[in-house]
């Protein structure tokens, strides 16, 4: 009996640092890019997979403890990580190190996704979300800065104290402004997480401070012009479209709807009057007109970048080795080890990169995985909105845009994809005696 009520005892302060370990993992993803661009640009190269050793530790000491447990989706997906590895040096690049880069999406990161919703709960999922509306409101001033400074400053330094400046090429001479991040997709993954956060506590405002909500929506809204990302205004019509859904199986409907879109239409007023946005809006409706001119509009930016991509890389995948060219070949760290310079040796879109790394029977396979993942999720999450629980639901609408066809080649891309995964997971999860 006492033996038991060790094991018991062991188990539970395994699960509490397991959830701590998750914590450091979301600061590591949210500040990493800040670590490398400010605090230790010497480490810039060692930082960028820092989450990596992390995810190990963690998943070595829950396998141990027998908490995380093996699921089809993590067998199978390690079995086309081995057999890719294996492929990799009979008849691809053979290089050691891109194939280990390449293998730990599919080995570490991966499974990871399970592991965090096996130690999280909802309310530990609340608790991000709080923390969430929270950093909005320092990012947001940040991001502002970084906006309106020069290239050459502080605030704009880039990875490893490059003083070219870590904005990308926006519109009327200005720059997207990457925030904390090392680079400008990681600051539109930061506020579409948030969106969903936002949206899920006006759905449930109990669970959180109302100043902070109004004041963290008036800082989504702010980040819209100022990150001059279409990709973000759409994550957001997204989320809202998915928060109108949510909203139906509320009570007392209309009462909630009219309440959210009065809230809304005053934090509108307030944005609208700041004056500093005008510039900024200018940007990004120039940014948003070229790029929709030159890419067929609404439908060749949804349509074709969405589903195009999955028709070209099963098209394209005959001029494609049977086993592809291996793994990490198609990353930018990838590229880098092998020649010396940053470029697509395979392709930019995420299916394209995946089957031409390990050909079109295992590469398929990886993306019939995500997208099976991502389809079942959406099922489940809809019964839990049907019984009043809408976590999950908010969270799908930043899923099915991260999962199924993300750019997990590219480290923050992967990280939010497996993060906002395992927390949706982990929203079906009832409160544990565990959860802080």
């Amino acid at each position: 009996m006492a033996e038991s009520t060790q094991n018991i005892s062991n188990s539970n302060n395994t699960l509490i640092w397991l959830k701590r370990g998750v914590w450091l993992y979301f600061y590591l993803l949210l500040f990493e890019g800040a670590l490398r661009k400010w605090v230790l640009p010497g480490l810039s190269d060692a930082l960028l997979i820092v989450r990596d050793p992390l995810a190990i530790l963690l998943l070595f000491f829950a396998w141990k403890a027998n908490i995380l447990k093996l699921n089809g989706y993590i067998t199978v997906m390690t079995f086309i990580g081995v057999a890719s590895i294996i492929t990799t040096f009979l008849t691809g690049h053979q290089n050691l190190f891109v194939t280990i880069y390449g293998a730990r999406i599919l080995l570490i990161q991966f499974p990871f996704i399970f592991l965090i919703g096996t130690v999280f709960d909802k309310s530990d999922v609340l608790q991000i979300g709080k923390q969430m509306l929270w950093i909005a409101l320092p990012m947001t001033i940040l991001i502002t800065l970084q906006f309106y400074s020069p290239q050459s400053a502080w605030v704009n330094r880039g990875v490893g104290g490059d003083m070219e400046g870590a904005g990308f090429s926006g519109a009327l001479g200005y720059f997207r402004p990457p925030g904390t991040f090392s680079f400008t997709n990681g600051n539109t993954f930061f506020y579409q997480l948030l969106a969903c956060f936002i949206l899920m506590f006006w759905l449930m405002p109990k669970y959180i401070n109302k100043l902070i909500l109004v004041l963290a929506t008036i800082c989504l809204v702010i980040a819209i012009p100022i990150s001059i990302s279409r990709t973000l205004l759409f994550s957001v019509i997204i989320a809202l479209v998915f928060y109108f859904s949510a909203l139906y199986f509320r009570p007392q409907f209309f009462k909630k709807l009219f309440l959210f879109l009065a809230s809304l239409m005053i934090v509108g007023i307030i944005v609208s009057n700041l004056e500093f946005l005008d510039t900024a809006t200018e940007a990004f409706t120039s940014r948003f007109e070229n790029a929709s001119e030159s890419e067929g509009g609404l439908e060749g930016t949804l349509v074709d970048r969405y589903l195009g991509g999955f028709i070209s890389a099963i098209s394209n995948s005959q001029n494609i080795p049977f086993f592809g060219y291996g793994l990490g070949m198609g990353t930018n760290a990838g590229s880098q080890l092998l020649t010396g310079g940053t470029t697509f040796l395979i392709a930019e879109e995420e299916w394209a990169r995946t089957i031409g790394e390990m050909g079109l029977i295992l590469g398929l396979g990886v993306i019939l995985i995500r997208v099976f993942l991502s389809t079942s999720f959406g099922f489940k999450s809809f019964k839990a909105l049907k019984k009043q629980n809408a976590v999950p639901w908010m969270l799908l609408s930043f899923v099915l845009l991260i999962v199924p066809q993300g750019q997990w080649a590219q480290p923050t891309a992967l990280g939010f994809a497996v993060f906002v995964t395992g927390l949706m997971i982990a929203s079906f999860q009832p409160t544990s005696s565990t959860s802080n």
